[in-house]
């Protein structure tokens, strides 16, 4: 049975989609919902919140004495969107398209797995995110989306819509997990590590001017704004995960400028 009295005092937006970051004894265990957490070597460390996590989750930390707490996760509404015109190949994927797409998952899954020992995701969440691109958005995190009348996956990030060619930047250090310039889905993919499980991801870019094991800085060149793989226009589809968990951008940065 969890403390009624937290143990540790935790930082940021209790929310799904958002992302939690506190500190504690740099050799501590931590548990958060049967995930084990990565310390910091100053003892931070981060949780983030899926877009369907439970109201109540159990933090348990191990450091001099065995300490549990719930943490309160307040939930959210999503919406529906609806999208006509996206090819059916990429709707409906032939035998051929599944393998392909399996190898593909493959490759993500490998680079979102790492935990790299980065403190750049610390430092932009204490500091803020900067929009990797700026412009009208077009699509929201945790909406579900009806492709051609066929239900699919929530969207798990934040389309902004600008002409193809614009460019991309880092909206924080990191270290480039994944480059790859045609993906079935996602078409030009870049996933950069923020450190300790916590990436951005950049989706159907035209061009991808970075390559695995880069390191980058806030502002720095990624590529450039298309409409390849399952698109029906040009965007940027930015998303954020811990681990498995997957993260709203939008509650990271500062509003859209006008």
């Amino acid at each position: 049975m969890a403390d009624s009295a937290p143990c540790i005092a935790l930082q940021g937006n209790p929310v799904q989609g958002g992302m939690l970051w506190g500190q504690t004894s740099p050799t501590a265990e931590i548990l958060f919902d049967d995930t084990q957490v990565p310390v910091l070597p100053d003892g931070h460390f981060f949780l983030g919140l899926g877009r369907d996590t439970p109201a109540n989750v159990e933090l348990v930390v191990e450091a001099d004495q065995v300490c549990a707490q719930v943490v309160a996760v307040a939930g959210r509404d999503y919406r529906v969107q609806r999208i006509e015109g996206v090819p059916q190949q990429t709707v409906t994927p032939s035998d051929a398209h599944l393998e392909r797409i399996r190898a593909e998952r493959q490759k993500v899954r490998a680079a979102k797995a790492r935990r790299l020992p980065l403190t750049a995701g610390l430092l932009a969440l204490q500091q803020g995110f900067i929009w990797p691109v700026t412009g009208r958005i077009s699509g929201v995190y945790g909406s579900q989306r009806i492709y051609n009348g066929t239900p699919g996956t929530p969207h798990y990030g934040v389309d902004v819509a600008r002409p193809k060619g614009t460019p991309v930047l880092a909206p924080a250090a990191g270290e480039v997990t994944l480059a790859e310039p045609d993906l079935f889905y996602s078409g030009g993919t870049v996933i950069l590590d923020h450190g300790y499980g916590f990436s951005s991801s950049f989706l159907h870019l035209s061009e991808v001017h970075v390559s695995v094991g880069d390191r980058l800085t806030a502002g720095d060149l990624i590529g450039a704004i298309g409409a390849t793989g399952r698109a029906t226009g040009p965007h940027l589809d930015w998303r954020m995960s811990w681990f498995s968990q997957r993260i709203d951008p939008q509650l990271l940065v500062p509003p859209m400028p006008e």
